[in-house]
């Protein structure tokens, strides 16, 4: 056997950045339509008559598709390309978003809602496949980063734009509106994205079937690498995740006796912070490889003191100041989520990015889709006790952080062993040609 094949890197430059903001674009919309059901949960109790738990099953629905489709959209992503994953996408949360803008009935609803989860499934992976493709290794870390503060900014319209538009006009014309915005990002996306650039085509893939299938997800897996990426995003990202989701705005208002102007406030809070940091952590990481794990335990750590400090806090309502600053450090879960991809990368080759980036992405919607089942299930039968309710939040947190702390050795063994900066490498003999990644 000869020496690792080191692929030369994408050029990056006007071209790449392009390209990189078309698929931003669809992801962005994705967010939108993903977040839209966190500002008008009140609302969509009264027109489907349902409480808490079953409030929940809609966020968790939408979770449950998210988290099942990750493996199946990365194998889709290493074999169809980007475009074509990202236009199926485009269309189907599309199609959902209407669906729930005129659903008559509750099952109709969880049904268009689970049609938006598959297809917003499919648009970050795809993003973080165009960031790898078109830009230098060195650079990953930062474009990742950037990626999730759009995603944010998406989350940011709907806090902004749809909830003030959902009381003005009400509940058919908000959401159907919104639909439109997922056309207009499909135009572009099918004239003019391209999956790499002319002369980096990526390694050719091994034959299909079950056999591709077994070999990329086991290959995935067996990296320490890939496995502690799928519990840094699994620890890191849930907190914001089920405030922004769901439960925040029941738990200001309901519980925290704030007006939904100023609980909206809180929430764009969470988006600002999320969008600060994410510049923060990116530059941090691209710099200091070594502060990921700080970075990662850090943010844990935070959060739980900060949740502790709040429900702790003695009757009947925490103060201004406390849950300000709750909502400030909730904006460190995503970005801490994202290093999740900065271990699971340079783990894998080139042609398996998609797959490894799909089980890392799995984790924090796992942790998410766990904890709003429990916040509703204990609301429901505590009397809407949020103190309960949010104290799982610690439960799940610190499952995560077992699970970290237990592959870190591992993980970081096994990449100093690699090329520095995540440079893609195979060993020669599986490589077949030595074609730029």
């Amino acid at each position: 056997m000869t020496g690792p094949v080191v692929f030369k890197d994408p050029p990056g430059g006007r071209k790449a950045v392009t390209v990189w903001s078309i698929g931003v674009a669809v992801y962005f919309v994705a967010v939108i339509f993903r977040t839209s059901l966190g500002v008008a949960g009140l609302e969509a109790a009264d027109r489907f008559h349902v409480g808490a738990s079953a409030l929940s099953t809609f966020s968790l629905l939408q979770l449950l598709v998210y988290a099942g489709m990750q493996i199946p959209v990365g194998l889709l992503v290493d074999r169809l390309g980007t475009k074509k994953v990202l236009t199926l996408g485009a269309v189907l949360f599309t199609a959902g978003q209407i669906g729930f803008a005129l659903s008559p009935s509750y099952g109709m609803a969880l049904a268009a809602r689970a049609l938006l989860g598959c297809g917003d499934a499919m648009t970050f992976i795809s993003v973080l496949r165009l960031g790898t493709r078109w830009f230098p290794a060195r650079r990953g870390p930062l474009m990742a980063q950037l990626a999730g503060l759009v995603g944010m900014a998406g989350n940011l319209v709907s806090t902004l734009v749809l909830a003030p538009v959902l009381h003005g006009v009400g509940w058919v014309p908000a959401f159907a509106g919104s639909a439109v915005a997922g056309v207009v990002v499909l135009i572009p996306l099918v004239l003019f994205l391209k999956d790499h650039p002319e002369g980096h085509e990526p390694p050719a893939s091994p034959g299909g079937g079950g056999g591709f299938v077994r070999r990329q997800i086991r290959d995935s897996w067996k990296e320490p690498g890939t496995r502690l990426g799928l519990w840094v995003h699994f620890t890191t990202q849930f907190p914001a995740m089920v405030f922004l989701l769901l439960w925040g705005m029941p738990f200001l208002v309901e519980d925290q006796g704030l007006a939904r102007t100023t609980a909206a406030g809180l929430l764009t809070l969470v988006v600002v912070s999320n969008m600060c940091f994410g510049l923060l952590y990116g530059q941090l990481i691209g710099r200091r490889q070594s502060a990921r794990i700080p970075l990662a335990l850090g943010t844990v750590a935070l959060t739980a003191v900060l949740w502790a400090s709040v429900l702790a806090y003695p009757a009947p309502h925490a103060p201004m100041w406390l849950l300000a600053t709750l909502c400030a450090v909730l904006g460190t879960c995503g970005p801490a989520s994202m290093i999740g991809f900065d271990f699971a990368r340079p783990a894998n080759p080139a042609e398996r990015q998609g797959t490894a980036s799909g089980i890392t992405n799995m984790g924090g919607f796992l942790a998410s889709m766990t904890t709003l089942l429990a916040v509703g299930l204990l609301l429901d039968a505590t009397g809407d006790d949020y103190r309960i309710a949010f104290s799982s939040v610690f439960a799940v947190q610190l499952l995560g952080l077992t699970q970290i702390l237990r592959l870190r050795p591992a993980a970081l063994t096994a990449e100093r062993t690699r090329a520095p900066a995540g440079a893609p490498i195979r060993p020669a003999s599986d490589a077949p040609s030595p074609t730029p990644a």
